[in-house]
């Protein structure tokens, strides 16, 4: 079902959006974070006290590292073509579901699921220093609206940051997955909503209600299902999604964070649809594409995802 749009509570005054493309945004990793190599279509990550391979489509060059150290990984995942279902982990040695990692002082549990990821995305590193210094800037409180939250990280981020934050994830595995990283940071008492829900729904809900936020972040996967059966599929229905988070930005907003994964596009088919969405919004836009660089000297960039992100004061 359609999204309507909520009217948008941006005073629609004679603001001038400056767009910014391409930017590439990167991050280099963190003491519990490292891409190794990458290569032949695979990539060898370090997650905290693992090393582990998945596949990388967008790896065309040849490794620089020994195969035998690849082939020492304590995980490597065993993909079927593009279907992130459709595969499974072998492991070197028998190891525990999940794993305590870290990010500045933010603790989250990393676990070997069966669409390939670990909880975490990296890349997303670098949006998170971004929003968090918007909010600390900001001097007052805030409202963030987190849509297809997942684990939680950039949740908390924000609500440490001094946001009070609405976590939006239609899987309830992920719900609690969230809420134990939660008390492993020992941030209990952070004001953070967290709801197993359809995102098209409850955004439709918010529009309808009148409640409006000052950052949203929207993470929406290619394909998904809500609690309910709900299906979501991106190109046809992120315009209509976009457009309605842009209606629930309130009068005085600090940001908008688009991000997009495994998708055969452009950053220009997002870029163009931000642009449009938020014309009348002022503000800097700014899309291209989030990267990771492999450690050691000379590390090669690899591209994860594209993105969108907007901010009223630039």
């Amino acid at each position: 079902m359609p999204v309507a749009p909520a009217p948008s509570a941006i005073p629609a005054a004679a603001r001038r959006l400056t767009a910014h493309a391409p930017v590439m945004l990167e991050t280099r990793g963190w003491s519990d974070y490292e891409l190794l190599d990458s290569g032949d279509g695979r990539k060898l990550e370090r997650y905290g006290p693992y090393r582990i391979v998945r596949p990388e489509e967008q790896a065309l060059w040849t490794p620089r590292r020994p195969a035998a150290e690849w082939e020492r990984a304590d995980a490597t995942f065993v993909g079927i073509g593009e279907d992130e279902d459709g595969g499974r982990w072998r492991y070197r040695k028998p190891l525990g579901e999940t794993w305590p990692m870290s990010y500045e002082d933010f603790r989250f549990l990393g676990r070997f699921t069966s669409f390939r990821h670990v909880g975490v995305f990296p890349e997303q590193a670098t949006h998170w220093e971004w929003m968090k210094g918007l909010i600390a800037r900001a001097g007052r409180p805030a409202k963030v609206l987190n849509l297809f939250g997942y684990t939680g990280v950039a949740s908390l981020v924000a609500a440490a940051a001094g946001a009070e934050v609405t976590h939006i994830d239609a899987s309830r595995r992920a719900i609690g997955w969230a809420r134990e990283n939660q008390a492993m940071s020992g941030l209990d008492k952070l004001p953070i909503r967290w709801i197993c829900e359809d995102a098209v729904k409850f955004v439709e809900r918010e529009g309808r209600r009148g409640n409006r936020y000052d950052g949203i972040i929207l993470d929406p996967p290619k394909f998904g299902r809500g609690p309910k059966g709900e299906v979501w599929e991106l190109f046809p229905a992120l315009p209509a999604m976009m457009r309605a988070c842009v209606g629930l930005l309130s009068p005085s907003p600090l940001f908008l964070i688009l991000t997009a994964y495994s998708i055969r596009a452009s950053f220009l088919s997002i870029h163009e649809l931000a642009a449009e969405c938020l014309a009348e919004a002022g503000g800097r836009l700014e899309s291209g594409e989030l990267v990771l660089r492999e450690s050691g000297k000379d590390g090669r960039a690899l591209s994860t995802s594209l993105f969108s992100r907007w901010s009223q004061h630039g």
